[in-house]
């Protein structure tokens, strides 16, 4: 058995494929940062087709003609790496964070339909009308807020919570919730 074949040993070719890893993942983050919120909560059949495809058409950008077990780790290794140091920057910096990850779009404010969010966010009504339903509520003037939440999915109030959470300090006490 040739095992050069197994193992890559040369410290340039292994650095080129980290090298070229850590593009892939940039590029792929800003694509899908682009894409919006709404395509990562709600994934379809044809989406999951997409990312395999996406994957196997990226594997050999980022290894090159490299087969090796070694080429392999290393990619694997820096998509692990580079996504922890993009993790612990968007926590130290927060500014930097809501840029890389985004922030939560409000919805439904006070019973109302924000319109222009929902259009920022390529959003129909009816697919906010499904996430209510989901809720267990089934007209939008019956929340107090619904918002876009950045991993794409969509978080509701009620307006019988906020209903019972004045009552509740109205008679001095602390709210259940």
């Amino acid at each position: 058995m040739d095992w050069s074949q197994v193992f890559q040993l040369d410290p340039r070719a292994l650095g080129v494929i980290a090298l070229r890893t850590l593009v892939i993942y940039v590029a792929l983050l800003l694509g899908i940062r682009i894409a919006g919120k709404r395509e990562l909560g709600q994934m379809t059949p044809f989406d999951l087709v997409v990312i395999l495809v996406i994957s196997n058409a990226v594997q050999n950008a980022m290894v090159g003609p490299d087969t090796s077990l070694t080429g392999g780790l290393v990619a694997g290794f820096t998509l692990l790496a580079v996504n922890w140091a993009v993790d612990r920057t968007a926590l130290r910096w927060g500014w930097l964070g809501r840029r890389m990850v985004g922030t939560p779009t409000l919805l439904i404010n006070d019973g109302k339909w924000v319109d222009e969010h929902l259009r920022k966010e390529g959003l129909e009504r009816d697919e906010v009308m499904m996430a209510l339903r989901e809720h267990g509520v089934d007209k939008p003037e019956d929340v107090q807020t619904a918002v876009l939440e950045v991993d794409g999915s969509i978080s509701v109030v009620p307006r019988s919570a906020e209903a019972t959470r004045t009552r509740h300090r109205l008679r001095g006490r602390k709210p259940i919730f």
